[in-house]
């Protein structure tokens, strides 16, 4: 029996995880498969209870599971927390304790959505990206990190800190992966100001001589998203290091239509070299929207589409990550919508749409 470990979180992470495991119950029921569902805590909620936004329970939980389905944390209660408490540290500290140092963010436009999108329609044919953010290293780790207090001016200090072995091993899989496809690779940096974008960048160049099959570029990171927006379907596959790539897949959901609408698989591994000691994360790529918590509106599209990438990557179960897929698509089609990307004041509701993508997997089952 596969275990998978579930961490709700804050905002609206909740309410889009119920949806997902909605998704499980249907998948076990036309599969025969059965999936050990245990809940843990992380986040605000995490620290208002035990004092800590990543508790030792809920490590031990995420230290002895197959997968981690993620919802989302933070919010403005917790905002004036010291920086090692803030909810975000929560999800921060997994990805550095489980070593889930690939982001895996796939930017697909469905056909039925192209007009709720704010760029052209014409812009969005044939867009299908593959962004590889590395997860692990940069700004959001490095050291020091700090506010200073003195007088007669504060200051603060973040530190974007890379060695070789982290850029190579996300840059290898990015030449993987693209290998792989067939596709061409764009390598994100910003080598004309940063050191570590340098260093970024010959390694690149290093690694590409082993992949000779592999058609591939440099681009600055300020054009690139640009062209994000102007031409994205020049991209195949992505690759960049944390900050530049968390910024990157934010501004691809706009291709998309909404936020709600990705998903994104966080590795230990390389995929299609699975094994039962590395682990995995699958979370959607918005925040916790404490805006529109409990008002039963979230799109839990992106949570949804996160776990049919678990079931690819972390169970090696192709066809039912299809399944999954294919039914969302089957919704999308068939007009069903969340307010994100609605136009209308005509809407569903998000456990509306989870019973409907649901219903739509037991119907092909």
């Amino acid at each position: 029996m596969s275990y998978i470990a579930v961490l709700p979180g804050d905002g609206i992470g909740p309410e889009v995880i119920e949806e997902a495991l909605k998704i499980i119950k249907s998948i076990e029921s036309i599969s025969g498969n059965k999936y050990d569902i245990q809940r843990g805590e992380v986040g605000g909620g995490a620290y208002d209870k035990h004092g800590d936004p990543l508790p030792d329970n809920t490590i031990d939980l995420i230290e002895n599971c197959n997968s981690v389905l993620f919802g989302a944390v933070g919010g403005p209660k917790w905002d004036d927390l010291d920086s090692a408490l803030r909810p975000e540290m929560g999800i921060l500290k997994i990805r550095k304790r489980l070593d889930l140092y690939a982001n895996l963010r796939p930017v697909k436009i469905f056909e039925a959505l192209k007009h709720s999108s704010p760029v052209k329609s014409e812009i969005l044919s044939d867009v299908d990206i593959l962004i590889i953010r590395e997860l692990t290293g940069g700004l959001y780790f490095g050291e020091p990190k700090k506010i200073m207090n003195v007088t007669p001016n504060r200051s603060a200090v973040d530190t974007m800190f890379y060695d070789e072995s982290e850029i190579h091993r996300i840059v290898e899989l990015a030449f993987r992966i693209a290998e792989s496809k067939n596709v061409n690779l764009t390598s994100v940096d910003k080598s004309n100001v940063l050191e570590t974008s340098k260093l970024w960048r010959k390694i690149v160049d290093e690694i590409s001589v082993g992949y000779e099959s592999v058609k591939y570029n440099h681009m600055l990171v300020d054009n690139a998203a640009m062209q994000l927006i102007l031409n994205p379907s020049q991209f195949n596959i992505i690759v960049s290091e944390n900050t530049f790539g968390d910024i990157l897949t934010d501004e691809a959901s706009v291709l998309s239509s909404s936020l709600g609408m990705l998903p994104s698989a966080s590795l230990s591994f390389i995929p299609g070299e699975f094994n039962k000691d590395k682990k995995s994360l699958y979370e959607p790529i918005h925040g916790s929207a404490p805006d529109i918590a409990g008002k039963g509106i979230a799109n839990p599209i992106g949570m949804i589409l996160s776990t049919a990438m678990m079931f690819e990557y972390s169970f090696n179960e192709k066809e039912i990550s299809e399944l999954i897929s294919d039914s969302v698509e089957k919704i999308i089609n068939d007009g069903l919508r969340t307010k994100d990307i609605s136009g209308s004041e005509k809407f569903c509701s998000t456990s509306e749409m989870g019973d409907a993508i649901s219903e739509e997997i037991l119907s092909r089952g």
